[in-house]
């Protein structure tokens, strides 16, 4: 048996999210349709972690044990023969079987992009948050850098989440301009259910002045979901890249 690590990208508008689901169309669901039919019985494969629905991926990684004597071009090739065109495997590597797609996580990288364009634009829809209002992004920023560092987020996780430990990293918040409108940038050792969708809606009540940047830290410290902004739609959101200890 040889271990497989795929990095995959795929476009999360028509599918329930990544983790298999009886009866519905997700991500792990197509990945191991494919490996079952390549090897006549079920394969199991493991990723990083779940994306919502309506979430996309530009990174997202995945391994799987096989038996198969395929180079990692032939992998690449065969997979993606086989996969729908809202999935598709970028990088296959043979690595180590201490190798493990979620616990060898070091960091995660997640993008949000956010259209301020006033005319709304239909081929985006799918794949930006349309926002066409005005925004004050250098109060952005500095409220961005207050969610850096270590922090308990309990303030910008759905109250939904079984997780017990929400003490959370962020290594890099940031806020660029692109061609129709803003992106956010979030790295960091781990992200709680909808953390980046409440961090990006709570940055963007303070871009209308609906709060300041110093209320940040208030938030941080009030431990409760109720505090922070809206959750930002899920079709803005891609997990951009996972990055392991090599």
């Amino acid at each position: 048996m040889r271990r497989w690590k795929c990095t995959i990208a795929y476009d999360g508008t028509y599918f329930v999210g990544y983790q298999i689901q009886p009866n519905k169309r997700t991500v792990q669901g197509e990945l191991e349709r494919v490996l079952a039919t390549m090897h006549k019985e079920a394969v199991r494969v493991t990723a990083s972690g779940r994306t919502d629905a309506g979430v996309h991926a530009h990174g997202q990684v995945i391994h799987f044990d096989s038996p198969l004597a395929l180079s990692p071009d032939g992998w690449k090739k065969a997979l993606n023969a086989m996969l729908p065109d809202d999935v598709t495997v970028r990088e296959v590597e043979q690595v180590d079987d201490s190798f493990h797609a979620r616990y060898s996580v070091i960091a995660k990288e997640y993008r949000y992009k956010v259209r301020t364009a006033v005319e709304y634009d239909v081929f985006s829809r799918h794949y930006a948050y349309h926002f066409p209002y005005p925004l004050d992004t250098e109060a952005m920023k500095q409220a961005l850098a207050f969610v850096k560092g270590t922090y308990d987020f309990t303030s910008f996780c759905s109250a939904k989440t079984d997780m017990e430990n929400r003490v959370r990293t962020i290594y890099e918040a940031t806020l660029c301009a692109t061609d129709d409108g803003l992106e956010f940038r979030w790295v960091g050792n781990g992200f709680l259910y909808n953390m980046v969708r409440i961090l990006v809606g709570t940055m963007l009540e303070v871009g209308q002045g609906k709060r300041s940047p110093a209320s940040i830290p208030t938030i941080l410290a009030g431990k409760d979901r109720r505090l922070a902004g809206k959750t930002a739609p899920a079709h803005g959101l891609y997990l951009w890249k996972v990055v392991y200890d090599n």
